[in-house]
């Protein structure tokens, strides 16, 4: 029961920093700004460890969301978790790479990971583009 509680929080700290991109002057009018940098940063971080929590934690659930190549494979919480966290990474910056790959709900996560790391850039060059207007 705390694993799904610790999953809801997660989901709506991610929501939360997300969110940040929507409200009007929170990020500065300027094309690069240090501030504007360091909001984008924790935006991505945020959304980085929030993703790869949830995969940790439902795995430890016993809901298999992430399968590894056979040459290597997390044993320990730690490795999971790090395992996790690196899947996470590379879901939501990039396509990936193949070497992890998700099965069962971990894919539909997966989906809605990539969807949000893709559509950041977009918010956040759309929300200073208003900013600017203003």
């Amino acid at each position: 029961m705390l694993s799904y509680a610790l999953i809801a929080i997660i989901v709506l700290c991610i929501v939360m920093s997300i969110r940040t991109l929507f409200i009007p002057n929170r990020i500065k009018g300027k094309k690069l700004s240090f501030e504007n940098f360091i909001v984008l940063a924790s935006i991505y971080l945020t959304v980085m460890v929030g993703f790869g929590l949830i995969y940790f934690l439902m795995e430890s659930r016993g809901f298999q969301m992430l399968l590894e190549g056979a040459a290597i494979k997390s044993t320990t919480q730690l490795e999971r978790l790090g395992t996790s966290l690196y899947f996470s990474a590379v879901t939501l910056f990039s396509v990936g790479y193949g070497d992890i790959s998700p099965v069962g709900a971990g894919r539909l996560l997966a989906v809605a990971e990539a969807l949000i790391g893709y559509t950041i850039p977009a918010a956040f060059v759309a929300r200073t583009v208003i900013d600017r207007e203003r």
